[in-house]
């Protein structure tokens, strides 16, 4: 089993900055991928960003340029730092484990990021 416990959620005006984090324990193993979904109200959960263990990157081309994932393998933990975020950003958003070659994710709980125009 992993958890992950997410951080960092908030409020904040259109064009500011909000720095997500998560941390996994338990059962992480070296190969794994960790990211970020969100899900705003009356829609889909979608991708926003993903990271291997090997720091490649992919991300939704809605944030492209805006945010940026990273992570510290020795604390497995992964940031998103979100910057000139705009009220279509407004969601809560979930971070997520997956051993490299599974198909089990393992999700935080969510943390609420809010926009205001």
């Amino acid at each position: 089993q992993v958890q992950l416990v997410a951080s960092g959620g908030g409020l904040v005006q259109a064009g500011g900055s909000l720095r997500l984090s998560c941390a996994a324990s338990g059962s992480i193993f070296s190969l794994n991928v960790m990211g970020w979904y969100r899900q705003a109200p009356g829609k889909q959960r979608e991708l926003v960003a993903t990271i291997t263990n090997g720091v490649f990157t992919n991300y939704a081309t809605s944030v492209k340029g805006r945010f940026t994932i990273s992570r510290d393998n020795a604390k497995s933990t992964v940031y998103l730092q979100m910057n000139s975020l705009k009220p279509e950003d407004t969601a809560v958003y979930y971070c997520f484990y997956r051993r490299t070659g599974t198909s089990n994710d393992y999700w935080g709980p969510g943390t609420q990021v809010t926009v205001s125009s």
